[in-house]
């Protein structure tokens, strides 16, 4: 066998094997995994400025019934103070009434009006979400984690009617 007739059988042993050994992709699994999907009832409230300096920071709070029976909050806000995390509490009692704190949510980003670390709040009492339109309390939003001014604050469950429900 000449070195020519090797190179040759080796070109095409490697064509054969390369050919032999493609792999299909496979098709991207579309359906929707056990117990996720698309949220469908909500429930939002008005957050009204509340700031004595004038910054006008309003939104609004929606509370979402997620899979498992989780109620996912989101808050959006306007006016925000770029780089700084505003502070979003729960507090029972209405606007201006109630002091003693239920929930204390993620910080809001300053820079983009919406909770920092993620979209979503999430809180695990599988009856929140159900209770939410007798829950007496409203939430604020503070101007920073050292400065505790109430630059916005809305009525929720019993102190508010919803803006938007279905």
């Amino acid at each position: 066998m000449t070195h020519t007739s090797i190179k040759i059988i080796s070109l095409l042993f490697l064509v054969f094997f390369t050919a032999s050994c493609e792999q299909e992709m496979p098709e991207a699994a579309l359906e929707v995994a056990e117990g996720g999907g698309t949220l469908r009832n909500y429930t939002a409230y008005t957050i009204d400025a509340a700031d004595p300096s004038g910054s006008n920071v309003y939104g609004r709070v929606v509370f979402w019934k997620g899979t498992l029976d989780r109620t996912l909050v989101q808050v959006s806000l306007y006016n925000t103070v770029e780089g700084q995390q505003h502070p979003a509490l729960i507090i029972e009692g209405a606007a201006g009434v109630g002091t003693t704190t239920l929930l204390t949510l993620d910080t809001v980003s300053g820079d983009t009006g919406e909770l920092n670390d993620n979209k979503f709040y999430v809180i695990s009492d599988t009856s929140f979400y159900d209770g939410l339109l007798d829950l007496d309390a409203h939430i604020n939003i503070y101007l920073s984690e050292t400065d505790n001014t109430v630059v916005a604050s809305g009525n929720i469950g019993a102190n508010a009617d919803p803006v938007e429900s279905n």
